[in-house]
């Protein structure tokens, strides 16, 4: 079992500094809107991935006005304590350790203290681009595998680098054939490896997202999702000889891993066009959900999880559904943020769960 009993803040956000105990196995987190609710959330997820879930510079995360910031957690996972400290100095150094120990690559930290973040925001994984559906994806892979996320840290690595070098050769007329097929291959060798762990996951996962959506909104609505590649089609390698001319042309690499996506659909028709609010959320839910209980199953623990204003545009029978799952047939730890305390309280009194109310 994971459990946080305790966080300190410094500069974090709009916290100068300030420490929550955590004495329940369900936490709510209430206040108005811009009193720290999601910053205390955002600062638990931190300390479990290293960055933040909403902002990729470190220097957003400062307190306005201020240098640096720190955090530190006490977690207990499997009946161990670990301490886990993050800080950012003055001058923009980050340092992050384990029970002391500082680490050297900050990737070796995923995993370890898994947490599952599900935010407002979140819905654009829904009617967004395939940026946010890919990152969702290689987020839990990252966290069941590190081989994964060194290979993926590889492919981007390398095809950034490829992507340049299209790009001078467009401007100087003429590109390093030699160069260029250094790249090819090893961004196919990657990106073969990375497609083959993407496919062999999405079968038992897409499963369980579909399981979970009927869960949440307690009905069929004949919702399935389909994995899509450009290596369905054939090997990387001889895709990206075929498309060499139209790479030169648009200076970037445009066929790959870096454009998987899954497509949703409901029946027929397209998912985002013609789902509700409820649908899309229902959705989201059951696809951050399979993310946890996948993790879960992966890991022997329940993940912390972190319901960022989740009573939004959710119907109270979804939301019952949803809280009775994870707050009383789980033991995992979860956070819950809202405006209305009395709301909160009545929801979790109703599915019978146990909790502390942290008012801000």
């Amino acid at each position: 079992m994971l459990q946080l009993q305790q966080i300190s803040l410094v500069q974090f956000r709009n916290y100068i500094q300030q420490q929550f105990s955590f004495t329940e196995k369900v936490v709510g987190v209430c206040g108005l809107n811009g009193s720290g609710k999601t910053n205390l959330l955002d600062a638990i997820y931190y300390l479990g991935f290293t960055k933040s879930y909403f902002s990729r510079n470190d220097g957003q995360n400062v307190h306005h006005g201020m240098a640096g910031l720190r955090l530190q957690g006490q977690f207990l996972l499997n009946d161990e304590p670990h301490e886990i400290v993050s800080i950012l100095r003055e001058n923009n150094r980050k340092e992050f350790s384990l029970n002391g120990e500082e680490y050297k690559k900050f990737s070796e930290h995923i995993g370890r203290f898994p947490c599952v973040m599900i935010a407002p925001d979140d819905i654009s994984m829904i009617i967004g681009g395939s940026e946010e559906r890919r990152k969702f994806v290689d987020t839990i892979l990252s966290q069941i595998d590190r081989n994964y996320l060194q290979h993926l840290i590889e492919y981007n690595k390398v095809l950034q680098q490829r992507n340049s070098l299209l790009k001078q050769a467009a401007d100087q007329g003429n590109i390093n054939e030699e160069l260029l097929s250094v790249f090819n291959e090893q961004l196919s060798k990657n990106g073969e490896w990375i497609y083959a762990q993407r496919l062999f996951f999405m079968e038992s996962f897409l499963v369980l997202v579909g399981q979970f959506y009927a869960r949440i909104a307690g009905k069929d609505d004949q919702v399935f999702i389909v994995y899509e590649s450009d290596l369905q089609k054939g090997k990387m390698l001889d895709l990206l000889l075929a498309s060499r001319q139209k790479d030169s042309v648009l200076q970037r690499t445009t066929i790959g891993i870096h454009k998987d996506d899954l497509l949703i659909k409901m029946g027929e028709s397209n998912f985002k066009n013609d789902a509700s609010q409820g649908q899309r959320k229902s959705l989201l839910f059951a696809l951050k959900l399979a993310e946890w209980q996948t993790l879960k199953t992966k890991k022997g623990f329940s993940p912390i999880l972190l319901l960022d204003d989740v009573f939004e545009k959710l119907d109270e029978k979804r939301m019952h559904n949803l809280l009775k799952w994870v707050c009383t047939d789980d033991d995992g730890q979860v956070f819950i943020t809202d405006t209305h305390p009395a709301r909160l309280k009545q929801q979790l009194k109703e599915v019978g769960a146990g909790f502390q109310l942290i008012e801000l």
